[in-house]
């Protein structure tokens, strides 16, 4: 991918971000989120609306952790990759992630997260092992599914034989296992072993999903196992285990796996440039249509709101729990009702960030 594609690109993925980020009436998950947590997305949630009002105000903080993730996963790249064309393109794909993107313009903790394994990624591998400890840290305090994290880094340090990194990794496990953190698992065999390959298809898009994959398992037979590897390889491998007996929140595990672009990539890299141009249109027409169904994708994303009002029975559309909230609140607000209730709580929620408060007090 050329340079100036690239930086066209990246203007109209900031305009596209604001542009959700403006527009987009407050989710079921933000709301809930704004007014029962006291973690750190609520916390920069309520000092976003303190510093700009309305919709952008809640997820100023979401846009700069994502332009932060896109930007250290642009310097990781380059460790990557020897050519500054894989480089933009890596970015691209990763940027584009409908994942990236819905996490980058609405508020949750997954956004956070990313930056923090990237940073940590980054600077182990150019051997600035000083911060490290203080990223383990903070990951602990903010993320309780971090302890995937962990298991992937000590995993790592135990088969390359570090011993710092094992005796960190270590050390956070039994922490986690003392103070009773982390991942809660229960439940029976119920189903939801098929829904987590639909969850990771809406976070990479259906067929980069299937090439994901893939490269985890072609690496895993005969490619050299990076430290992205194993923390994206256990995540996934952690969350189809428990969704054979719970239900799994994908935002615990995407900051995990979605930093493996830059492995995929790598893996296409050695597939396709090992081969006489003439065997390669093959491979390059797989790239296109995997590459146009993504776009696809961020299209559909972007433009959610106009296929909402679009849409011949808005209940089907994939955001109508945004959307009809807001459509009722601005019908109240239109008839002077300044309460009403709804029977789901984080509806409620909603309500009462548009001004119309519960008439039954909400039980906290």
């Amino acid at each position: 991918m050329r340079k100036q594609y690239f930086l066209l690109a990246s203007l109209l993925y900031a305009i596209a971000v604001f542009y959700l980020a403006t527009t987009t009436p407050i989710s079921p998950h933000e709301a809930k989120i704004l007014y029962t947590s006291n973690n750190i997305v609520g916390t920069l949630m309520r000092w976003g609306q303190e510093i700009i009002p309305g919709f952008l105000g809640l997820r100023v903080f979401s846009i700069f952790f994502g332009f932060l993730s896109i930007a250290l996963f642009y310097e990781l790249s380059r460790r990557y990759f020897p050519k500054q064309e894989d480089v933009y393109l890596s970015t691209f794909i990763f940027m584009l992630l409908p994942g990236i993107l819905t996490a980058t313009t609405l508020a949750n903790v997954a956004i956070i997260v990313l930056p923090l394994v990237l940073l940590f990624v980054l600077l182990y591998e150019k051997g600035h092992f000083l911060l490290l400890p203080f990223i383990m840290l903070a990951l602990f305090f903010i993320h309780e599914a971090s302890i995937i994290f962990f298991i992937a880094l000590l995993l790592y340090g135990v088969s390359h034989k570090d011993k710092k990194l094992s005796i960190f990794s270590a050390a956070f496990l039994i922490a986690f296992v003392y103070l009773a953190k982390g991942i809660e698992i229960g439940g029976r065999p119920s189903g939801h072993f098929v829904e987590i390959f639909g969850l990771y298809a809406t976070v990479f898009s259906p067929l980069l999903f299937l090439y994901f994959f893939y490269a985890m398992y072609r690496i895993l037979l005969r490619e050299k196992k990076t430290l992205i590897w194993y923390i994206s390889f256990t995540a996934f491998a952690v969350s189809l285990l428990l969704s054979i007996r719970q239900r799994v929140y994908i935002t615990d595990f995407a900051p995990y796996v979605m930093i493996a672009i830059v492995l995929m990539l790598g893996v296409l890299n050695s597939s396709v440039r090992v081969r006489l141009p003439e065997f390669q249109k093959r491979y390059k027409i797989g790239f296109y249509i995997v590459m146009a169904v993504l776009m696809l994708s961020v299209f559909l994303i972007v433009f959610n709101k106009a296929f909402f009002y679009m849409s011949k029975d808005p209940n089907k559309h994939f955001a109508s729990r945004i959307y009809k909230p807001y459509m009722l609140a601005k019908t109240l607000k239109a008839k002077g009702i300044t309460c009403y209730d709804v029977s789901h709580g984080r509806q409620r929620y909603q309500l009462e960030y548009y001004g119309i408060s519960p008439c039954t007090p909400i039980r906290k």
